[in-house]
């Protein structure tokens, strides 16, 4: 049997590997939510998600406007909690919150967040002495505070409304309830060994030395308050009728993002609309549409073109004017200086 399973491992890694097996993984969610995209959206009547944007109030997109300005403002705080994790005090808050925007928005938005999050998250911090490795790590640990903060809430949430998540994964209340106090019984059991245990994980020149349990505890309570805004904002602007509960639809979000970031594809297109349009069947298709519109455009696009317009004009303050800049002084010094002085 040991041989027969080392065979098995063996063959694993020469022919599939956990790489190939990913990539199969992904495009696997992005078919099937295509798939049931396109047969959800049969029948839809374009006008009637025009007039549907139409009711949206301004007062809504301005609330929900400024739950996504506080939940990117929140989320600034997952690099910089990183860098003190990893004892780089000496990088300042706007470089962790430039690096954290820019990384966390261009790459949702491109796809495979890791490599592209992580290339420019290695652009800004190279400039500071940070390495490949320490690159790694920051994203290792923003990558925690992000998943357990989705735990978190998903685990209360399950626990008290299990029926949210029913028409998603197809369970019965009781399964749901089941995972939610998984979800919070595995948060529980990470607190007591990070308190008993070594909090270090890696090998071979890559370690990582985890928060203590009290700052992991801040760690959970940044995810959880940069979930909830981006929560807050969707039900904003979710249509009025038929009233749903904010706990509910924070169900339903956190396992809709969850399965968005698992597919890699890019801003989640089509795989974070697919869940919510099929986990809120009681919604008109069409209204749930532009709430969807409005909400990707307040926390996709229009974040990804700021993050855009700020690493272009880095780049070319730091590559052009500024280079421009100092041969031009130097020039002029150069100029003032009189033969023989």
């Amino acid at each position: 049997m040991y041989r027969l399973l080392t065979a098995l491992q063996r063959g694993f890694h020469d022919w599939i590997g956990w790489k190939r097996l990913g990539i199969a993984a992904s495009l696997l969610i992005i078919g099937l939510a295509i798939t049931t995209l396109v047969r959800t959206l049969k029948g839809v009547d374009i006008n009637v998600i025009l007039l549907a944007l139409r009711d949206t109030s301004p007062m809504q997109i301005a609330l929900a406007a400024l739950c996504v300005a506080c939940a990117f403002f929140t989320l600034t705080f997952y690099d910089l909690f990183a860098l003190r994790t990893i004892g780089r005090k000496d990088i300042p808050y706007r470089t962790a919150a430039l690096s954290s925007f820019t990384s966390y928005t261009i790459g949702h938005n491109l796809g495979a967040t890791v490599f592209t999050g992580g290339a420019i998250r290695f652009r800004i911090y190279s400039d500071w002495g940070l390495t490949a490795i320490d690159v790694a790590k920051i994203c290792f640990i923003s990558g925690l505070t992000f998943w357990l903060g989705n735990l978190f809430v998903l685990g209360i949430g399950m626990i008290w409304h299990p029926a949210a998540a029913s028409p998603m994964n197809l369970l019965p209340e009781s399964i749901n309830r089941l995972i939610g106090i998984g979800c919070l019984a595995g948060i529980a059991a990470y607190l007591v060994w990070l308190s008993v245990g070594q909090r270090e994980l890696g090998q071979n020149g890559w370690k990582v030395r985890l928060p203590s349990t009290p700052l992991t505890l801040l760690q959970i309570f940044i995810g959880v308050v940069d979930l909830g805004f981006c929560a807050l904002a969707m039900y904003i602007l979710m249509p009025s009728q038929p009233n749903i509960d904010f706990m509910s639809l924070a169900v339903v979000f956190i396992l809709s993002t969850l399965l968005g970031f698992a597919s890699h594809a890019p801003g989640s297109l089509g795989v974070f609309d697919a869940a919510m349009l099929v986990a809120l069947p009681q919604f008109s298709k069409e209204h749930l549409l532009a709430s969807l519109l409005v909400f990707r455009l307040l926390y996709f696009v229009i974040p990804f073109f700021i993050s855009i317009t700020i690493l272009t004009t880095r780049e070319l303050w730091q590559n052009v004017i500024l280079p421009w800049r100092n041969r031009r002084k130097a020039n002029g010094l150069q100029c003032a200086v009189t033969p023989g002085e």
